[in-house]
């Protein structure tokens, strides 16, 4: 795995992958990107969480000829020596292990932090790096809350620092090609787009407390939350599904998606939102919605929907995650791949451009593209390096990050929000506005 990903990259560098849009990333020549892969100064990253994603972020990164894994931080001692082990194995060099990033961060040398922790400490995080003098790759979603995504877009202005959030199908080259379809006006003016996320989890139980383990620091694991006491099914994955800590599959799995759509269609910030479904499958801990469609509608007479079923795989349009654009003259269809197909009024493919030889597994939790997924992280180093643009900065990532929350909000209130369409904001609904920060544990409120 690890040579046919450094052949990848390689191939990219030379300007020889098959890419179809005219050069490895958009505005990045094949010239520019062998500078950089040329170059002899590596950047130096921490990161911060390296269980499930993390582990495959994380030796993503370390794979990139131009990358050194300076830091491995985890509040679990197990997960940090098993990742560094990895490391080691990857690169011959072991990063060091340091169980509060914070620290990292004081390190002179590093250069950049990669967030994989879960979503109660991405923006919390993300500000502190920044404050630091650090550049951040942060996993979606951009924040647990809106308050939260508008400090962390503050923090990187105020501090000049490059932020990228880690919804990867932003780099991935024929879905770029797939969304100029649109624009260039394939399917006619699009006016609707579908997306959704389908998979079966399994019931998470009924948590019991217990003690919590020797491997694990779990003041600094909650971190900014409130302090809850420890149970034995909460602890790595399904936070997720606890309000505390995770914001639903909506978030998890949603933003990706929603991100696709709000780009094809070309639109910041909705006017309506509305949201419907619940818990209906298990009677367990799980507080967020395993069924949930979101619908938010848009100034420029256009909408988008997203249906999310935890616990229900079934495909649709054959395909467990995807989005659809229905325009005035057909549609463009985007699934789990890199690939996209144009049909038109008569459901006839006009268009058919399949993935390359890159394997993804959208339903893979951790590491469903990883090739593609390094020309994210190299767009990223090319901020760093020659100010390239990024493909997914903190704006845009806080943009399409905000219409799940929103649904989210809509969600928890039982009715439709109106958004003030130039900010995002929920307009004349003080109980709605509740949701739009949180509380904090003392002492650990996020600052800019």
């Amino acid at each position: 795995m690890e040579n046919t990903r450094r052949e990848f990259i390689k191939k990219a560098a030379l300007g020889t992958a098959a890419l179809s849009i005219g050069g490895i990333l958009p505005g990045f020549s094949p010239k520019s990107y062998g500078r950089i892969l040329g170059a002899n100064d590596r950047i130096m990253v921490a990161i911060m969480g390296v269980n499930s994603r993390g582990m495959a972020v994380g030796t993503n990164f370390a794979s990139q000829p131009n990358c050194e894994m300076l830091y491995c931080c985890d509040v679990d001692s197990r997960a940090s020596q098993k990742f560094s082990a990895v490391i080691e194995k990857l690169t011959k060099k072991r990063p060091k292990e340091q169980g509060d990033f914070r620290k990292a961060l004081e390190d002179k040398d590093l250069d950049a932090l990669i967030v994989t922790a879960p979503d109660h400490w991405h923006a919390p995080a993300a500000i502190l790096a920044c404050k630091a003098g650090k550049h951040v790759y942060l996993e979606k979603p951009a924040s647990h809350n809106p308050n939260e995504g508008e400090l962390v877009m503050a923090a990187a202005k105020k501090y000049n620092k490059i932020l990228q959030m880690g919804n990867q199908r932003r780099s991935w080259p024929n879905v770029i090609a797939g969304i100029n379809e649109i624009k260039a006006g394939a399917i006619g003016r699009p006016y609707f787009a579908k997306t959704w996320y389908t998979n079966n989890r399994e019931s998470i139980g009924i948590g019991k407390p217990t003690a919590v383990p020797e491997w694990l620091n779990y003041d600094l694991w909650q971190g900014p939350a409130p302090r809850r006491t420890y149970k034995d099914n909460v602890v790595h994955y399904n936070w997720h599904w606890f309000w505390n800590w995770g914001t639903g599959e909506a978030l998890n799995n949603g933003t990706h998606m929603v991100d696709l759509a709000r780009w094809g269609l070309g639109v910041e910030y909705p006017t309506r939102v509305t949201s419907s479904g619940g818990r209906y499958h298990f009677r367990d801990d799980w507080e967020t919605p395993d069924t949930q469609v979101i619908n938010l509608e848009f100034k420029n007479n256009t909408a988008i929907s997203w249906e999310g079923r935890s616990c229900n795989g079934k495909p649709i349009e054959g395909s467990s995650v995807g989005v659809i654009f229905y325009g005035e003259n057909g549609s463009l269809f985007i699934g789990g791949g890199n690939a996209y197909t144009i049909y038109n009024l008569k459901n006839e493919v006009v268009k058919d451009v399949k993935s390359d030889n890159a394997a993804i597994d959208p339903r893979n939790l951790t590491n469903p593209s990883q090739a593609l997924d390094a020309l994210h992280i190299q767009n990223f180093f090319d901020a760093i390096r020659v100010g390239g643009k990024l493909n997914s900065d903190i704006v845009s990532g806080h943009q399409s990050t905000l219409l799940v929350q929103l649904g989210n909000i809509s969600q928890r209130t039982g009715r439709t929000l109106n958004i003030d369409p130039t900010n995002g904001h929920i307009l004349n609904d003080n109980d709605a506005l509740k949701y739009w920060s949180r509380e904090y544990q003392k002492g650990w409120e996020p600052k800019v």
